[in-house]
Order: structure tokens, then C-alpha cells, then sequence
């Protein structure tokens, strides 16, 4: 064997210590391996949060040891059971894109998707609201506003139909119809890339009317940004708006560590007609 193509088998052998652009390269395999964006989103912060706890440490292997520590610190930081088992998750299927792309000894990707998850030992994860505070959430907006309208059609949309982030967002008068008789949002596209048809309460549709007619919108999105000087701007908003509305308002009625999904689990296990109509 000449010393070149000994050089290159050298290079060839997996390594147990990923620098940053390994990292980046087996996330990215990582990412493009999931067709939702949610799943993607979810799965970035993950391992995005991995890389920097990796990084932190001084020349770590990315080993079954090195991932057990990573599950000790995020249960030092008190998070739910099945916020750390989505963390570990993320950080297995790393581990596997990069065994995958040659970066990683199979070895030691091997022990890494042995490393357990948490027990969630029964335990409701999440932020599982009543009727009552799901009703005290949209009306804490003030309706005597524009931004206030908005954000009261917003709110209500996300607690009764149950729409996710980016759903909302791409919400439009197309996808609000009347079928039988009864307002439903129709043919809306959501995770995976699944369309579903969604009703609509009469109580819902009040306050969307009401932003809708403040202002002036009647094609086009349905959620739209509001500029200090209380003016519609734009052609749509983004997912980061509606999660600072959810953020501001459920700390404004009183509700600790409320995020955007425990609206739509709120909707999936509490009864429309619970909420009070406007």
C-alpha cells in the first residue's frame, strides 16, 4: 500500500471527539430527514441546545457516558420527563446521522441509542388549562384596540380550533367557509403535510369578524402585523408573533409557563361550548 492511500484510510476512521462542522453536518442530515416543519423546529432547538453543552465542554467523546451527563443536566434544570426524552431523542438520531455519514465510530452510536429516556411515572406534561383560564386568556387583550381585536381572533382560534403555530399564520379567507350551515376552517394544510377540516364556534367567528372589519381585510391572510401607530402592515405575521401574543397575555391572566402548543392541547381535551360565547 502506497503512503497516499494509507493517508486516506487514515482519514476514513470514524473519530469519537465531533468538532463543530461535524456537528453541523450530522444536523443538517438530521433535518432533512423529517418532511414537517414542526418536527424540524422542535428537533433544531434540540440539538442546537446538545451542541452547545457539547462545546462547553473541554474535548468531550460523543459517547453513551457523554450523553448520560447530558441527561443528568437537563434533569438538574427540572424540566419534564417528556421534555428531556424529546432532547434525547434529537440527540440519538444526531448520533446516528453522523455513524451514518461516516463522522462517528457505529460503536459508539450504538451505545448512544441505548441510553434510556425518563420515566414519566403518570404524570400530565404540559400546561393543561381550564375553560376558565382558557376564557380569561382571550379576553385579556384589549378590545378597544386594533392589535387588541387582533389578538383576542387570534387567541380564540388557537384555544377553539386547535391550529398550530403555523397554521395560524397562514390562515386565510379562502379557508373560512360554511359548511352545513356552521362556520368551519376548511382544507387547512398542518404536520406532515396533512389537510383537515376544522369547525369553527360562532363565538370565534364574532371576533374574527370583528378585527377583520377594524382592519379594512377582506382577502388574502387572515393575521396580519400591527405597526405602533395601531395600522395593519404587510401581508401576514410570523409563528414568533403569535408566540410573544400567547407569552404576553397568559402572563397578563395570570398563567405561568403557557406556550403556543398548550393551546391546542387545551382544545383537544376541553369542550368547545365550555368556553363562554361573546
Amino acid at each position: 500500500m502506497t503512503r497516499k492511500h494509507a493517508s486516506r484510510k487514515a482519514r476514513a476512521v470514524p473519530k469519537s471527539v465531533l468538532r463543530l462542522p461535524d456537528l453541523d453536518q450530522a444536523k443538517s442530515a438530521v433535518l432533512n430527514s423529517l418532511s414537517s416543519l414542526d418536527a424540524q423546529r422542535g428537533c433544531r432547538h434540540a440539538i442546537d441546545e446538545f451542541i452547545e453543552w457539547y462545546c462547553s465542554e473541554p474535548r468531550l467523546s460523543f459517547s453513551k457516558t457523554v450523553v448520560l451527563r447530558y441527561r443528568m443536566y437537563l434533569e438538574s434544570r427540572k424540566l419534564a420527563p417528556g421534555t428531556v426524552n424529546l432532547r434525547l431523542g434529537a440527540v440519538r438520531r444526531l448520533a446516528y446521522e453522523a455513524s451514518d455519514c461516516g463522522l462517528l465510530s457505529p460503536d459508539l452510536a450504538a451505545g448512544i441509542r441505548r441510553v434510556k429516556g425518563v420515566k414519566k411515572l403518570g404524570v400530565r406534561l404540559g400546561n393543561w388549562l381550564t375553560a376558565e383560564q382558557g376564557e380569561r386568556l382571550w379576553r385579556s387583550p384589549d378590545a378597544g384596540r386594533l392589535k387588541g381585536k387582533r389578538d383576542r381572533a387570534l387567541l380564540a382560534v388557537l384555544l377553539a380550533c386547535g391550529l398550530r403555530r403555523h397554521e395560524a399564520v397562514d390562515l386565510e379567507f379562502s379557508h373560512l367557509q360554511q359548511r352545513e350551515q356552521h362556520w368551519a376552517i376548511v382544507d387547512i394544510v398542518g404536520k406532515a403535510g396533512h389537510t383537515r377540516t376544522v369547525p369553527m364556534p360562532d363565538w370565534v367567528k364574532n371576533l374574527l369578524d370583528e378585527w377583520l372589519n377594524a382592519a379594512g381585510l377582506a382577502s388574502g391572510k387572515v393575521f396580519r402585523r400591527v405597526n405602533r401607530a395601531g395600522k395593519t402592515w404587510g401581508e401576514s405575521m410570523t409563528e414568533k408573533v403569535v408566540w410573544h401574543v400567547v407569552r404576553e397575555f397568559a402572563k397578563k391572566a395570570g398563567i405561568e409557563k403557557l406556550a403556543p402548543h398548550d393551546l391546542r392541547r387545551f382544545f383537544s381535551v376541553t369542550s368547545r361550548s365550555m368556553l363562554s360565547p361573546v
